[in-house]
């Protein structure tokens, strides 16, 4: 089910200022501005009306801060029993300003925003209901709100509009590509959770969201992923949140699919419970990359101090009742690697939680941490070099990794020419046209090897004008 919030106390006041100025539009012999919004499954026209900033309501179901709302467990609380109050509408203001990955500190997109505002004013209208609740621009009336302008243009949804209809059309404006502010990734998972919640098909679902099956199939493992990397970091009453590993987006996507490329389900689990203890360490794409199931075993575990060293039983075998036959078990090794895995988390739940921990038990956790990372750091160190050896065997990107170099070069080289004016600019332009060329047949080949691409294929589809 959708949340029902209610409506705003000043409702009736706002409804009635918004049918007034939309007579007021219709009166007009001028020719109105309209929107054009997608609504219950089909395209929709609404009017455009000016609305003093000062009497609308943030969106408390708004999809762009949804996991960021477990900032503050506090007023996350407050919100939830009642969002229109000050203090729960100013807590939106809040978030709706801050980084997504870090909701303590100020976002430079936002003020991105406030000065695009400043210099050339609104140029798309938001979204309303009646009653005055931002479908979109929550952003935007934020950024005109710490400008002071007074007013701000909205399109209005019909006065049947519920909440349902609020949540579904809000997917399809924010869902988009082309918004100057991105959607965090930790968000789009939830909004794709909550349409899988209500029973719609991953199919359908793809279809609201403008992307495919496939890379949904990717988005709920990630998240069941996530959701269990939280449960297992609850240590003394503080957890990681979702919103903790909101930069780790594309370090998830690679793991995803190395853990799907892996054939032995027991090395699936050796990669994934080590790549996501660097992940959570925080190391870079670059160095988790050289992870693989053999990583603990043959560089990590001689390198840990002998107290980190995790001390796995091996229980006794269950039986299933009334099968008579033994219930499967995960094995040492791989009971070995969530332990150590759950140590990272449980002590990245402490640092994350700051100033929050008791004393002793953060200095304690800063401790142990940084003898975890100078463990992997010095294990990734020689798993680096393992994996370049291996590597050599990849012709493919080696040969990419040549044409850097050699277009390194050929910077320096049109610095120079620059200087001395030599040279042969019709020469430079068919070599840039037989560039273009050949990055489109790259991007043909690639995208017919490589199922669902990562950042690199996906700027070259783009670049190429592949699908």
């Amino acid at each position: 089910m959708t949340t029902d919030f209610g409506l705003p106390p000043t409702s009736a006041a706002v409804r009635a200022q918004v049918e007034e100025r939309l007579a007021e539009v219709h009166r007009s012999s001028g020719v109105a501005e309209t929107l054009k919004v997608e609504f219950r499954g089909g395209p929709m026209n609404v009017q455009v009306i000016d609305m003093p900033v000062m009497n609308l309501f943030y969106n408390p179901g708004t999809h762009r801060i949804r996991a960021q709302r477990s900032h503050d467990p506090g007023k996350d609380a407050v919100l939830s029993a009642d969002p229109w109050t000050d203090e729960s509408q100013e807590y939106l203001h809040y978030l709706l300003t801050t980084q997504p990955a870090d909701p303590s500190r100020r976002d430079p997109r936002f003020d991105e925003l406030k000065e695009s505002l400043r210099e050339y004013r609104q140029l798309e209208p938001g979204l309303i209901t009646r009653d005055g609740i931002l479908v979109n621009a929550n952003t935007r009336r934020a950024a005109l709100k710490e400008l002071g302008f007074p007013s701000i243009r909205v399109g209005v949804l019909p006065a049947t509009c519920t909440w349902e209809d609020i949540h579904a059309v809000e997917l399809t404006l924010q869902l988009r590509q082309d918004h100057r502010r991105d959607y965090s990734y930790i968000n789009h998972l939830l909004a794709l959770d909550e349409q899988m919640t209500l029973g719609r098909q991953l199919s359908d679902i793809a279809r609201m969201f403008h992307t495919t099956s496939q890379a949904l199939e990717r988005d709920v493992w990630i998240l069941s992923n996530l959701r269990d990397l939280v449960r297992r970091s609850s240590n003394g009453g503080f957890a990681l949140r979702l919103m903790d590993f909101e930069n780790a987006k594309e370090k998830l996507f690679e793991l995803y699919r190395s853990v799907k490329g892996e054939r032995n389900a027991e090395k699936a689990d050796l990669l994934k419970e080590a790549r996501l203890a660097a992940i959570t360490l925080d190391f870079a794409k670059t160095d988790v990359r050289y992870i693989g199931a053999d990583f603990q075993s043959r560089f990590l575990d001689r390198r840990l101090p002998e107290e980190l060293k995790p001390a796995v039983t091996v229980a006794a075998a269950k039986t299933i009742p009334g099968l008579n036959r033994a219930a499967p078990m995960s094995a040492p090794t791989v009971a070995s690697a969530k332990a150590l895995t759950d140590t990272v988390l449980k002590v990245k739940a402490i640092e994350t939680a700051g100033e929050n921990a008791e004393p002793v038990a953060l200095a304690e956790a800063s401790r142990v941490k940084k003898h975890l990372v100078d463990a992997f750091d010095d294990a990734l160190e020689f798993a680096g070099k393992d994996f370049r050896m291996r590597k050599k065997r990849q012709a493919a990107p080696d040969r990419v990794a040549d044409a850097c170099k050699d277009l390194e070069q050929c910077v320096t080289d049109l610095v120079m020419a620059r200087g001395s004016g030599s040279l042969d600019q019709e020469a430079f332009d068919d070599a840039l046209v037989k560039l273009r060329d050949i990055l489109g047949r790259v991007a043909v080949e690639a995208g017919k090897t490589i199922e669902l691409p990562g950042e690199g294929l996906a700027w070259l589809n783009a670049v190429a004008g592949e699908k």
